[in-house]
């Protein structure tokens, strides 16, 4: 059984269990290029145990993952729990709707990509909402002040 995930992801605490409780992630907007910035993210969080999800209209594999062209085409073949959107923030209305429509547990749209319209609507419909914020620079941060609480060093 799952944890029910907050609909208002705006607390460390929060963004901590979104992450925790996220497996599988699909990175709409994911660049088959290593310098890009998705590419980049992408490949942290696989590094760090999350199933990948590349959706990319222009590209067959990135990371060694089936590239999707849609969210809708990848949620029939792969469970995605968090959506990860590195698109233009006018994008996100659509991308949001789809998010609603496969059941994904949670919205994520990195630094830089907002629209509260489309974050509200996907709150209303339950999920958990994180936006402006990049996963990568988030996953070490709490991380970090994870292992200081416990006394660790962080890594």
């Amino acid at each position: 059984m799952t944890t029910p995930l907050p609909p208002n992801v705006d607390t460390d605490a929060a963004i901590t269990t979104l992450l925790r409780e996220c497996r599988s992630i699909a990175v709409v907007g994911l660049s088959p290029k290593a310098h890009r910035d998705s590419h980049h993210v992408a490949l942290y969080l696989q590094q760090q145990g999350y199933r990948i999800v590349p959706v990319n209209p222009l590209a067959t594999e990135i990371l060694g993952e089936r590239c999707w062209p849609s969210l809708t085409e990848a949620a029939r073949h792969v469970q995605i729990d968090l959506v990860d959107v590195f698109r233009q923030s006018d994008e996100v209305p659509a991308i949001a709707d789809e998010a609603i429509a496969i059941g994904a547990r949670g919205l994520w749209l990195q630094l830089g990509v907002h629209h509260n319209a489309a974050c509200e609507h996907a709150r209303a419909a339950g999920l958990a909402v994180v936006q402006d914020k990049c996963t990568l620079v988030e996953h070490q941060r709490l991380n970090a002040l994870d292992g200081a609480a416990q006394g660790r060093p962080a890594s």
